[in-house]
């Protein structure tokens, strides 16, 4: 009697385990799991390939591009916030990528929110994707201040 007693705790223990493992398996994000690289300035910015997009090549942000292709929405944002493409392109080459902003995986092209400060103290987000074409800027955030705009 005694044994099926043990023997019925250590089944109910490991139920308890599993259970607990389905939970926490549940409530991890995707990407959770991912290696990145941390960048530098004028670093190239790696992420393993998620999804049927890649065809098992690592993505990557040449952060030294030499041009850049703005988006008609990224060029509004520019100027409804003043930001000159200088800007742009120091914040590309010596901001800090905040991961939790960005969709390094997304499809058809990753994108990258890079942050930084302007020359005049502006504290922007600027959305950078990878493009068979080259570095898209998507878009511009000023972090601190609502512009009114009438970007569409």
């Amino acid at each position: 009697m005694a044994a099926m007693k043990k023997g019925g705790w250590m089944l109910v223990m490991v139920l308890i385990g599993l259970f607990s493992l389905m939970i926490w398996k549940k409530s991890q994000k995707p990407g959770d799991n991912d290696r990145t690289i941390k960048d530098s300035p004028g670093q190239v910015i790696t992420a393993e390939p998620r999804g049927p997009a890649e065809s098992g090549e690592r993505e990557r942000l040449n952060r030294k591009a030499g041009s850049l292709i703005y988006s008609k929405h990224a060029r509004c944002r520019m100027g409804c916030r003043h930001i000159s493409e200088d800007e742009v392109v120091d914040i590309l080459r010596n901001g800090t990528i905040n991961y939790g902003k960005s969709d390094m995986r997304g499809s058809p092209d990753p994108k990258y929110a890079i942050e930084g400060d302007t020359k005049d103290g502006q504290k922007v987000r600027i959305i950078f994707a990878n493009s068979p074409r080259g570095i898209v800027v998507v878009t511009v955030i000023d972090l601190e201040n609502e512009w009114k705009c009438n970007c569409k």
